[in-house]
């Protein structure tokens, strides 16, 4: 029985500055947000909007100037180092643009490491290792190292590496940014059928368009600011819809 939906995600008049030589650049300014369980949200905007600073903040990979950031009600502003990296690696997935796979481990071993660090045993850890390669579709890659993997077979081991913990939010940053366009695509539908079968709430930063027809909803940020949210019934997700979306905002980027 699937879960009942619940606020996962919350962000609260968060701000963020960063000092440039003698300039205070404001990246965030005051975003309020909520996401919750099992949602499939992309955060898209134009270069220098913001949503990478915003993705960051609800990854726990940066903290915010003002503001809360809470991930299933724990404000993780207030916990310490040693805390944080407990919940990043029990409760978050990450999926990166780069990839991030450590080069000198197979795909089982990137797979299994996330299991090692939460203290899972090598037989279970290996198993499930297994289990999800299988399931992205890389049953006879598990030995395979990433410089022996394509890109689109490199980021089907991140998705996996991503799972490995259950983790209730996976966060994806630019997942098909270093992909070929059909690749890409397949990555995304890839996403959306993981995300309803694990029940995982899928939060992607993201300039790809295509990200439209199977998000549930869409956060645009423009100048540090969420400038709308739009529900997927919402959307014009045609093929036309989504190429004038994309055109209006590389227009404004």
């Amino acid at each position: 029985m699937a879960e009942k939906s619940r606020t996962i995600v919350r962000v609260i008049n968060v701000t963020k500055s960063f000092r440039m030589g003698n300039l205070e650049v404001e990246a965030l300014k005051g975003v309020d947000l909520e996401i919750n369980s099992s949602e499939y949200v992309s955060i898209m905007g134009p270069s220098g909007s913001g949503k990478s600073t915003l993705f960051n903040m609800i990854g726990g990979l940066d903290k915010p100037t003002n503001g809360k950031v809470f991930i299933d009600e724990v404000d993780i502003s207030q916990l310490d180092a040693f805390e944080l990296a407990w919940l990043r690696n029990r409760k978050i997935g990450y999926i990166f643009q780069t990839f991030n796979l450590i080069p000198v481990m197979t795909a089982l071993e990137n797979v299994t490491l996330p299991m090692t660090f939460a203290g899972v045993n090598s037989a279970d850890a290996q198993e499930k290792g297994i289990a999800l390669l299988d399931e992205v579709g890389l049953q006879k890659r598990y030995q395979h190292r990433p410089s022996e993997l394509s890109g689109g077979q490199q980021q089907r081991v991140a998705i996996a590496r991503a799972l490995a913990n259950s983790p209730a939010i996976i966060l994806a940053d630019e997942p098909t940014g270093n992909l070929d366009t059909s690749t890409g695509e397949e990555i995304i539908a890839m996403l959306e059928k993981l995300s309803v079968e694990h029940g995982v709430t899928i939060i992607s930063a993201t300039h790809d368009h295509k990200m439209l027809a199977v998000s549930d909803r869409v956060v645009w940020i423009r100048d540090g600011k969420v400038e709308r949210i739009e529900d997927r019934h919402a959307l014009d997700i045609s093929v036309g819809g989504i190429q004038s979306q994309a055109d209006r905002e590389s227009t404004d980027s």
